[in-house]
């Protein structure tokens, strides 16, 4: 078996596989093909070991006979790799930051009309499960296999120097679209991406590893984990591209944008099919969302996240989406009872839920609009739908009180200054997430949220199977199940090959199992009995219908003396480990630690075997390992930029100084600007004078200058001193100063997103100006310089 396995390595890589460290690599490889996955997969599905290659295409002998003429030559050509006959299109959608008990298809209290439809028309699969957080689900998802295993055991921004935080999948680790269009399929990405490394999500790449570069033809969506949606940062192909001024959703944009690839498509070839990956914002934060929507759900949350829990649980009950033996577990500890607040947390906190309902009706609307496009169009009973509502339960970042986007602790923020802003949540003057009390209540029937997979609540995600012409049965499905198994039950459901090669990279074996066998069957035994999870050190494992977990929460606000059991994780030798009998307890609120610590070690056990075959060690807290980007003393942003240009900034002072030149009559726009509503600042011409404006979100403060700038060439120097103020000057002249509590809330979106020059890109930073507010001169060259303070 080995020798078979060397035989079909690329072959010319084996000169480098003589060297002794590469050499352990690929046998470490091999073994890890040979492991119980394979065997099981092999054993069950027999779909997964056929000796197939793809994308790793040497030209062919020529089969023909050529002749001196046409007349003399036997012409051939080599077939092109076609779908199977009567292939259906695909369409996956996964949504982000949703409960199992949000959705009305699930339960919840917000209406999902179309998700409705099509769960009805379908297969409820209420025992399914994500990995508790973004980029984890997303790998997971696109590849069949752990995240951990393909390097990606967090967000890619939090890499560090271990093999399952890498933050770059592997090319051994193919993904969906690489093996669907080697089967002749077309792919697309549209809507958050969240799947490479920041370090090449710039201008200067490789972007081998954007979705264009991982098997989609095309990709309109955002690479980062979120982004505004009045005014977002969206990529095309590979390419940042400006839609401003937008007034236009983000979720219609994409809609849009999903639509026109399927007409384009189906207009050239009406026979080829498509592989669609619809991943919207929504509902992320910022739950932005036209007012129309939120005001739909006006005092429809005033009874709060106790009453709300209770009756979505009764209506779950009524679905016969729980056990009958299923309870709902107690609120939260640190989550208050909604009849001790107070009338103004009572206003406010009902209003963020109500802007999050809106958002995702809202979206659920979009979703229908491509629904209607395929069944106007005679495309929808051949196409697979698969619907995975969330990527993880209810997010956790809202902190108890909510947030508008100024969050920096864990207790949250002011409710007089929530109170101030009321009329601006879901508008593009904030990024608003909702308390942790209405996460709570969105993961009903379960105990806690989004990134703690210790319990279900951070993972257990609704899923739904909708195909007409193949999958003939309705109603619910209770097998237990994972994301890495989408990808092995698509490839099953649609007959297409599954390489051992892609662009000439021996692939590893799918982890996940195939769902198909429970389509026909709805007491079908459970296939996939064991499956781990692990984020920041929080950790759980589960084999038929046991689970050990630990609760080692997530501190995601680096406070050094939070005491708060929600966000203070302890020493990891401190960590205590519970047990729940799933089989009986469904909701985990009995822990049989103390009745059966035997089966606590058993599990134990194979939680330490999975994490060591799926690279989950070493435990590490939130940001634990991260290494800061370098800054750097100097930074040269040249003439002709059109894209934002990232710069890390530093603790010390810094100085951004423009070259430009002025024309001789109507000098007007923006030289350069970072950030925007929420947080940045500008500097402009406008109305003949020079002006520089600072916003932090709620607060604008403008310098203008009194200096005149001449035509021709100008220098303009801003200078954020460490005597926490702000110098602008021009032409080596001081124009005009102010004191400012902090240059992080200004400065600190040129690190995180980026500085534009020549115009104000995506959302403004100040309404004075219509944006973009294109610069009618020439900005030379923006210099960055900073004093960089020695690290330890």
């Amino acid at each position: 078996m080995v020798l078979l396995q060397l035989h079909h390595w690329e072959t010319n890589k084996l000169p480098e596989l003589l060297i002794i460290g590469k050499l352990k690599n690929a046998m470490r490889n091999l073994l890890f093909v040979l492991s119980r996955r394979w065997v099981m997969l092999t054993g069950i599905l027999g779909i997964y070991s056929l000796p197939l290659v793809a994308q790793h295409d040497p030209v062919q002998p020529y089969q023909g006979k050529i002749g001196k003429t046409l007349r003399e030559t036997t012409l051939w050509a080599p077939e092109k790799e076609k779908a199977p006959k009567d292939a259906p299109n695909i369409i996956w959608i996964l949504l982000d930051d949703v409960g199992f008990g949000a959705s009305s298809a699930f339960g919840g209290l917000i209406e999902t009309l179309t998700i409705d439809a099509l769960a009805n028309n379908g297969l409820r699969y209420t025992n399914f499960h994500t990995t508790g957080l973004c980029t984890p689900t997303r790998a997971a998802l696109l590849t069949g296999r752990n995240a951990h295993s393909v390097g990606m055991g967090h967000h890619a921004d939090f890499s560090i120097g271990a093999p399952g935080y890498s933050g770059e999948i592997p090319f051994e680790a193919g993904t969906v679209a690489e093996i669907f269009r080697e089967n002749g399929y077309n792919t697309y990405a549209l809507g958050k991406w969240h799947s490479t490394h920041p370090d090449i999500a710039t201008a200067a790449g490789p972007y081998n590893r954007w979705p264009t570069g991982r098997g989609f033809d095309h990709f309109y969506g955002f690479v980062s984990g979120s982004t505004d949606q009045w005014h977002p940062q969206l990529v095309e192909e590979n390419n940042p591209i400006n839609i401003e001024p937008n007034t236009h959703h983000l979720n219609e944009l994409l809609t849009n944008k999903a639509i026109s690839y399927i007409a384009n498509q189906k207009s050239a070839d009406a026979e080829k099919p498509f592989f669609l990956y619809f991943a919207p914002g929504a509902t992320h934060a910022p739950h932005q969302v036209a007012k129309e929507w939120s005001d739909r759900y006006r005092g429809k949350f005033d009874q709060g996240w106790d009453k709300y829990r209770e009756a979505v649980f009764k209506r779950q009950q009524a679905l016969g989406l729980l056990p009958r033996n299923a309870v709902l577990p107690p609120r939260q500890t640190g989550v208050k009872a909604w009849e001790t607040l107070t009338a103004d947390e009572k206003k406010v906190f009902a209003r963020f839920m109500e802007v999050y309902a809106g958002f995702l009706s809202y979206t659920d609307y979009e979703i229908g609009r491509i629904v209607s496009y395929l069944k106007q169009n005679d495309l929808l009973n051949n196409t697979l739908i698969v619907l995975m509502i969330g990527d993880n339960g209810g997010s956790k970042e809202g902190t108890y009180t909510g947030t508008i986007g100024f969050a920096d602790k864990s207790q949250g923020e002011d409710i007089s200054f929530l109170l101030s802003q009321y009329d601006k949540i879901g508008t593009e003057y904030t990024a608003p997430n909702y308390p942790l009390g209405w996460s709570q209540a969105t993961n009903t029937p379960f105990r806690y949220w989004k990134s703690d997979v210790n319990a279900e609540g951070a993972s257990h995600n609704p899923l739904i199977l909708y195909y007409p012409n193949r999958i003939k049965e309705k109603g619910l499905r209770t097998q237990y199940s994972h994301v890495v198994d989408i990808l092995p039950t698509t490839i099953e459901l649609t007959g297409v090959k599954n390489p051992d090669f892609i662009n000439g990279y021996q692939q590893r074996p799918i982890q996940g199992i195939s769902l198909v066998y429970s389509i026909a069957d709805a007491k079908a035994a459970t296939r996939h009995t064991i499956q781990y999870y692990e984020l920041h050190g929080g950790r759980s494992i589960y084999k038929d219908g046991w689970k050990a977990s630990v609760y080692h929460p997530r501190n995601m606000f680096g406070e050094a003396k939070v005491t708060d059991i929600n966000f203070n994780p302890p020493d990891f030798s401190q960590d205590r480990w519970e047990l729940y009998n799933l089989n009986e307890d469904w909701t985990e609120t009995k822990d049989l630690v103390a009745s059966n610590p035997q089966k606590l070690e058993e599990l134990k056990a194979l939680f330490d075997r999975e994490a060591d075959v799926n690279k989950v060690y070493p435990l590490r807290n939130f940001k634990e390992g991260v290494v800061a980007p370098e800054v750097h003393a100097k930074t040269v942003i040249y003439q002709g930029t059109t894209t934002k240009t990232r710069v890390p900034v530093g603790k010390g002072s810094v100085s951004i100084i423009s070259a430009i030149e002025l024309p001789k009559q109507n000098a007007e726009g923006v030289i350069f600007a970072n950030g925007g509503l929420q947080g940045g600042t500008s500097l402009y011409i406008l109305n003949g004078k020079l002006h520089y404006t600072l916003t932090d979100g709620i607060k604008e403060v403008t310098l203008t200058s009194t200096t005149p700038l001449v035509a021709g060439k100008n220098t303009i120097r801003i200078d954020f001193t460490n005597t926490s103020a702000v110098v602008l000057s021009v032409n080596n002249q001081h124009a005009a100063e102010q004191s400012i509590a902090s240059k992080t809330k200004y400065l600190a979106s040129i690190a995180s997103e980026g500085i534009s020059v020549g115009k104000d890109l995506n959302a403004p930073v100040s309404k004075v100006y219509p944006g973009p507010y294109p610069f009618t001169g020439i900005v030379s060259k923006i210099v960055i310089e900073q004093k960089v303070e020695p690290t330890n």
